[in-house]
């Protein structure tokens, strides 16, 4: 099994304080209070850090640092996983307004995937948008988001029930504090985006509170 928390943003994003060493820091922390964490996945907005090699802070934590990206697009945020040089190619990260169904196609032909950051969240969530547009080739949303303000949970878990969607976990992390506070639980173990990416397909995973996430 497998606790990540799928959505953070570190100082790269343009409203966040927290710094991957200080993530580090307090998911170590965690631990010694005994949560079940194994690592966060980075989703900077509108970019992919493709530069920043964190495996040596990895080896010398034991804490996976996993790397993918926030888009916005128009029908909402969205949080793209398993990004690669094609798809980078293929998607301008940086623009504001990129077409939704696009994302998700591109990602799913060049073996990543896209699902919907904070459905619920009122003016960019999918919940703003789904009456609108056909989103029948999407299996996966963000359900817990620690992030999310009072009505916005309950519109994604709505969302999930009529339309049959998986729900994941990320705290959506803009300090340190806040790392680990929803988390994805896996069945399988993963070592790197690839197998995040498989697994997320898959949907044999469930998001979890930091307080259900506790050692045994």
């Amino acid at each position: 099994m497998t606790y990540l928390d799928l959505h953070s943003h570190s100082v790269a994003s343009d409203d966040s304080r927290a710094t991957v060493e200080q993530y580090v820091k307090w998911v170590k922390v965690l631990r010694r209070k005994g949560h079940q964490i194994n690592g966060f996945v980075l989703t900077e907005h509108r970019q992919f850090d493709a530069e920043n090699d964190y495996s040596y802070m990895q080896a010398e934590s034991d804490v996976q640092i996993l790397k993918g990206s926030e888009l916005d697009t128009d029908c909402g945020h969205f949080l793209v996983y398993g990004v690669g040089e094609a798809l980078l190619k293929e998607v301008n990260f940086a623009e504001v307004g990129l077409n939704a169904q696009h994302l998700i196609k591109c990602a799913e032909s060049l073996g990543a995937i896209a699902i919907p950051a904070h459905p619920g969240r009122f003016g960019v969530g999918l919940c703003e948008y789904v009456e609108n547009t056909d989103f029948t080739n999407l299996q996966v949303v963000e359900h817990l988001n620690g992030s999310n303000r009072p009505g916005e949970q309950e519109r994604a878990e709505s969302l999930m029930l009529i339309n049959g969607y998986s729900g994941t976990g990320g705290s959506d992390a803009h300090v340190v504090s806040a790392i680990g506070s929803c988390m994805t639980l896996f069945d399988d173990d993963i070592g790197d985006e690839i197998d995040l990416v498989a697994a997320l397909k898959s949907r044999k995973f469930k998001a979890v509170l930091l307080k259900e996430a506790l050692l045994e």
